[in-house]
């Protein structure tokens, strides 16, 4: 006799499709029986060891987060409830060009300092491997949700150039390659870039496109936090566009949006260019998540000379007065790289967690709120801040746009990802919430998108990315990684004020046919696995 059987669901199975009830049956990890309209065609139900009543429940694929930064949290926290009670039951992690593999032992330093800001500083993580392959293998010993892995160019470059800004040699430029075919061979389903981050902010155009013709070698995609998304916004899109093209790459676009004043209302300029793109025949998807406010390091909105040589030299520079000017110079006057092209302006920018507990006071007060507080300039908070916590702070940036996030997550490429960063006292809501705000405000609410249009954007549309066979579906065959919601309820619990709530209306998550929320709570197992590539 099968496992479970979960009767009556009204089933949105992911491919935007309408939704119907049936009986849904899971052995071995899979979905091995769907029985439609069971009850009211008096038919012979099926049975299984455990009957799930879902009468008056969305029963629908598990959710995929496009864009998650849980590269460590998966680790030190294997509850990992921020993500499971979401109903998310698998996560791309390597985002945005800097994660932990490939290293080795001086990179993985740089590495921690570099990003604790976004996955702490590493330290209480027993990081016992150095390859791509080895850490999909730390995740096979047992998480909370599944997780595939994206290779960073960022740490790549790293690894086989430094941290200086300048070229690649024809050597370095074959180790880069080298490194990411390993890493694709190991299982990673394509590269991620942060270029406005150092040091892959430091590749030209050639160079990604030499290390995105190994991408695609092995069947992969590129997925770039891109080099703007202020005032250079359209032109850096288009430069993706035009580089994969070239590459014969897929693309996908990490957290896309147009952030700042400058892009205002702008959404619908974005969207021509793609499917100006999508029209000539371009595989492009996007992910986006719910919410007008980025998330980010402070340090990132440095210029970029500022952060050459790695963290170090960042904060040899921000100790020296004169240097320290000319960063001012570039963040308020100019409009520095790091800060999209545009003047920073300190009201928008929020502190939302810091690495040391004696700075707490910051936490959840503006740059500027901070600074009148004490009767200084923003810069001179800004700058104390940063060396007094070792370039940890995290911080909200204020600089989005609702029509924005409206338009562009009605696209026919979009998907859903979190960009959750899970540290600080206060971190951005989109890291509880995503999922179930999608489904509660921009469904439930709004009607910005059906139900089953939602769904897909959240399973089937990101399972063919990642191109995986046997998941993004409600399907005989395919894995019982699946979410039962109440469409009548489901919210995000997460607000800016009391980031950490959990949503509301999901009571049940499985992965691999395991009940990881069961009634609500978050049960003891760790089904998740690493998903690596599906070969060609």
């Amino acid at each position: 006799m099968e496992e479970l059987v979960i009767r009556d669901a009204d089933v949105v199975d992911g491919s935007g499709g309408h939704s119907y009830r049936a009986d849904v049956v899971v052995d071995g990890g899979r979905i091995v029986s769907i029985v439609k309209e069971a009850a009211d065609a008096g038919c012979q139900r099926p049975k299984a060891r455990r009957e799930l009543d879902a009468e008056g429940l969305v029963l629908a694929p598990g959710f995929i987060d496009m864009h998650a930064h849980s590269d460590l949290a998966l680790l030190r926290d294997p509850d990992h409830s921020a993500k499971a009670a979401q109903g998310v039951t698998l996560e791309v992690l390597g985002q945005d060009g800097l994660s932990y593999a490939p290293v080795d032992d001086r990179t993985l330093g740089e590495v921690r300092r570099a990003i604790a800001g976004w996955n702490g500083s590493g330290d209480d993580v027993d990081v016992d491997w150095r390859s791509v392959g080895e850490y999909l293998d730390r995740l096979d010993r047992g998480i909370a949700v599944n997780a595939a892995y994206l290779i960073p160019q960022g740490t790549v470059r790293a690894l086989a150039v430094g941290w200086e800004d300048r070229e690649a040699t024809p050597d370095e430029l074959d180790r880069m390659r080298q490194l990411v075919a390993e890493g694709m061979e190991q299982g990673a389903v394509g590269m991620s870039s942060g270029l406005t981050y150092t040091p892959g902010m430091y590749a030209p155009d050639a160079e990604l496109t030499e290390l995105c013709r190994v991408v695609a070698s092995y069947g992969g995609y590129y997925c770039p936090h891109h080099r703007s998304y202020g005032a250079g916004a359209l032109e850096a899109y288009a430069e993706m566009v035009a580089l994969t093209r070239e590459a014969g790459c897929p693309l996908h676009l990490a957290h896309a949006t147009m952030n700042f004043g400058v892009n205002k209302g702008r959404a619908p300029e974005l969207l021509a260019l793609l499917d100006e793109a999508l029209d000539a025949g371009a595989d492009i998807t996007l992910d986006t998540y719910p919410y007008t406010p980025g998330c980010t390091t402070l340090v990132a909105l440095l210029p970029s000379w500022a952060s050459e040589g790695g963290p170090q030299e960042i904060l040899r520079r921000l100790a020296d007065d004169n240097t320290a000017e000319r960063i001012r110079h570039h963040l308020e006057v100019i409009g520095s790289d790091g800060c999209h092209g545009v003047p920073v302006e300190w009201e928008t920018i929020e502190i939302s967690g810091v690495g040391d507990p004696a700075l707490g006071e910051y936490v959840g007060r503006t740059v500027l709120q901070a600074a009148r507080a004490r009767g200084e300039e923003p810069w001179a908070v800004a700058r104390e801040l940063l060396l007094k916590d070792r370039l940890a702070p995290t911080i909200l940036q204020h600089v989005g746009h609702e029509e924005n996030v409206r338009e562009i997550m009605r696209h026919r490429v979009h998907t859903g990802g979190s960009d959750g960063i899970l540290q600080g006292a206060k971190p951005h809501p989109r890291a509880y919430g995503t999922f179930p705000r999608y489904l509660g405000h921009y469904v439930r609410e709004l009607g910005v998108l059906s139900l089953e249009e939602c769904v897909a954007h959240l399973t089937s549309r990101p399972a063919a990315r990642l191109r995986l066979p046997d998941r993004g579906l409600v399907r005989e065959g395919y894995k019982a990684d699946l979410v039962l919601f109440d469409p009548r309820t489901v919210d995000a619990g997460s607000t800016f004020a009391e980031p950490r709530t959990l949503p509301t209306g999901i009571p049940y998550v499985l992965v691999d046919g395991r009940f990881v929320i069961e009634d609500g709570r978050r049960t003891d197992v760790l089904a998740g696995r690493a998903v690596r590539r599906s070969p060609r």
